[in-house]
């Protein structure tokens, strides 16, 4: 099932400038497919660096992230009810700079999901080549104000 950007809004409650996924692919109930469009007009290349732009690896990883808390959210009978929190980032790896044009694209999977807590590992790809990967620990937990 493909998610489009007014989809991934009625479910993440992220927005600009921190919402860092454009679409979303359901492969099964344990995977993701989430996309970032990384254009030159992310605020973050003002300063990070200027005459050299790249993404910063922190936001990579939140990107990889928000694949896997839609992934998460879309698992809830009413996905606007809750937020995702990290709760530890394991074994992450950054191993090729991402620049602006490039699409990254999150392959993120669920390994546990117990009560609230969960446990997903995710790998990051510019066309062909792994960029970054790691593995987190979430909590889903009620969103205030529902």
């Amino acid at each position: 099932m493909k998610f489009n950007i007014e989809k991934i809004l009625e479910i993440m409650p992220h927005r600009y400038p921190f919402l860092l996924i454009d679409k979303a692919e359901l492969i099964n109930e344990n995977e993701v497919l989430g996309t970032k469009n990384v254009t030159y007009n992310e605020p973050f290349f003002m300063g990070h660096f200027p005459g050299d732009p790249i993404m910063p690896a922190v936001l990579i990883v939140e990107s990889m992230a928000q694949a896997g808390g839609f992934l998460l959210l879309n698992k809830l009978e009413d996905p606007k009810k809750a937020n995702v929190y990290f709760a530890a980032i394991n074994r992450a790896k950054f191993r090729i700079p991402v620049r602006p044009g490039d699409i990254l694209i999150h392959k993120v999977k669920l390994t546990a999901f117990r009560s609230n807590f969960c446990k997903l590992e995710g790998k990051s790809f510019v066309e062909d080549r792994m960029v970054a990967e790691g593995s987190f620990s979430a909590a889903i937990v009620e969103r205030k104000g529902t």
